[in-house]
């Protein structure tokens, strides 16, 4: 038989990789936070979310996507969604792994060891993450509620996924979502027109009736939502369950399934409301701070999922170059290719270092700095390493060329990830609106001082240190807006340099230094100086 080619020259699948074990910046960060937390659950999670199992999951629940069923065969209104059964298992792993509700039960550094836990679950598959972020985000807003805290707090907590739309009394377990966005508010909720009106009250205590559509309104089968309606005092906070106290369903009707670009497993939808039963939240009137709450907690997840898909993106590019060859030698042989792999790097270890020092805030509800770091680093967070996701993932395909780019039935992981990179930029507040939330932020408190302190034990780096000295300055006499975006770009970098100065190695944290600190950078990745130890870099992040 004639034989047309072989397959050679071509790099194996990066599978049954211990995602934690190898990711040694996230490791040292863990150990600079939290000395004392228990790894024996991360290092579980970590060898399982790694595996060729779990990897055909994400890839079968992305390729077979949700399916929206309106009615049943008989004519009924039944509004809901049908999934793949690797998207349940992917639910299943999350939700048994304390994603969603668990930190909210209290123990020592619990947000930050769920953090690292939704990092490492990024790196597998971040689209199913969406109802466990904002099951994580919502559960603590309850509290507004006495009543649906007492019956829903324990079920938010619970590590059993239960998919069935059944009342909460006959669940193991809940999820919950958000239900915000309308057709010409967007991001201005204050333009909501969905209508409540006071229709009684019950054990769950003051009881409206919903009209109005949202126009993004995601992981539709969640067992209940927080939504936005204006009350007759104004924008108020409302819990809305998919089934009522009397086992029907509630009059939530979806219109339908949004056509994404990426984040495919998930099920983002349109809704309205036709006399939907909600209960008030806090009081009428007070709905913007309370989903500004909220809002905290998801954007702190933005920030988490994109460091992990820049991890992941940045293992591909790692593991593809060390198998390929070209022109004699490996991809990560060559001087170009070095220097592109060790800058990647670089802004990897970056991301994750900062999005787990904001989630160290959130272990510390009673330190002031803490809880004044929390406030400042959440919209700069959520700006840099958002913004910056979708430049590393072209660069990160790019170390693939043309495979990179292949989809391949859901086998090309690096293009699910460019897919999905510009979701978190978006989600929860796009680059414009967490500059003015920093603003917001820099009217209160002193905030030049705290990070004066923040930044204080990293000193010795000159250009850290003329940056450090400057910064305070800034932040004091910030005026308008025209200048947010480049100050929450400096404060991020800043941050970022200290962190690693102080738990990362050397070679990286001067290498970021001169990079991104000092300006000896150029205007697209692989342009380190080239007195940074490119070799030390990228043994660090090798996936290996």
């Amino acid at each position: 038989m004639d034989q047309t080619h072989e397959v050679f020259n071509q790099s194996s699948a990066l599978v049954d990789v211990d995602l934690f074990a190898t990711n040694r910046g996230l490791r040292d960060a863990l150990a600079f936070h939290a000395p004392g937390l228990q790894l024996a659950p991360l290092q579980a999670l970590g060898q399982a979310l790694g595996t060729a199992t779990m990897q055909g999951h994400a890839r079968l629940a992305n390729v077979h996507g949700p399916q929206l069923h309106t009615h049943d065969r008989f004519g009924r209104r039944v509004d809901e969604v049908e999934f793949h059964p690797s998207y349940h298992a992917l639910m299943a792993a999350a939700v048994g792994a304390g994603l969603h509700g668990t930190p909210w039960a209290g123990g020592a550094d619990a947000h930050l060891q769920r953090a690292a836990g939704f990092m490492l679950f990024t790196e597998l598959e971040p689209s199913v993450l969406c109802p466990v972020s904002m099951t994580y985000a919502v559960a603590p807003a309850l509290r507004g509620n006495a009543a649906v805290h007492a019956d829903w707090s324990r079920k938010l907590q619970s590590r059993w996924y239960d998919p069935v739309l059944r009342f909460v009394a006959d669940k193991p377990g809940v999820t919950m979502g958000m239900g915000m966005t309308e057709k010409q508010g967007g991001s201005d909720v204050r333009a909501n027109t969905t209508q409540a009106l006071h229709d009684g009250r019950d054990g769950w205590g003051e009881r409206y009736a919903l009209t109005g559509h949202k126009w993004f309104f995601s992981a539709p089968m969640c067992d209940a939502f927080l939504v936005l309606a204006q009350a007759p005092s104004g924008l108020s906070c409302f819990f809305l369950p998919r089934v009522l106290p009397d086992g029907t369903r509630n009059a939530v009707r979806i219109q339908r399934l949004k056509d994404k670009l990426g984040n495919k497993a998930n099920a983002s939808s349109e809704v309205e409301f036709h006399g939907a039963q909600a209960w008030l939240v806090g009081e009428e009137g007070r709905g913007v701070p309370q989903i500004l709450e909220m809002g905290t907690m998801t954007r702190l997840d933005c920030a988490l999922g994109t460091s992990g898909l820049m991890r992941q993106a940045l293992a591909l590019a790692l593991h593809h170059t060390a198998e390929r060859t070209a022109f004699g030698k490996t991809l990560a042989s060559q001087p170009l290719m070095r220097n592109v792999l060790a800058d990647l790097a670089l802004e990897s270890e970056a991301a994750t270092a900062l999005a787990l020092r904001l989630a160290h805030a959130f272990d510390r509800p009673d330190d002031a700095h803490e809880q004044l770091m929390a406030r400042l680093l959440t919209p700069v967070a959520k700006f840099w390493i958002c913004k910056r996701g979708s430049a590393f993932g072209q660069e990160a395909m790019e170390c693939l060329g043309g495979n990179g780019y292949v989809e391949e039935g859901g086998e090309g992981v690096m293009a699910r990830i460019y897919r999905e990179m510009p979701l978190n930029s978006i989600w929860e507040g796009a680059g414009n609106i967490m500059a003015l939330d920093l603003l917001r932020v820099l009217r209160k408190g002193d905030v030049g001082e705290a990070l004066a302190a923040e930044l204080a034990p990293a000193r010795g780096n000159k250009a850290l240190d003329r940056l450090a000295t400057v910064l305070p300055q800034r932040i004091a006499q910030v005026e308008g807006e025209a200048q947010a975006r480049r100050l929450a770009e400096d404060i991020a970098l800043a941050v970022q340099a200290a962190l690693l100065v102080r738990h990362s190695t050397p070679a990286v944290a001067d290498a970021f230094c001169a990079s991104r600190v000092d300006g000896d950078w150029g205007r697209s990745f692989g342009s380190l100086p080239s007195a940074c130890d490119f070799d030390a870099i990228i043994a660090r992040a090798t996936p290996h």
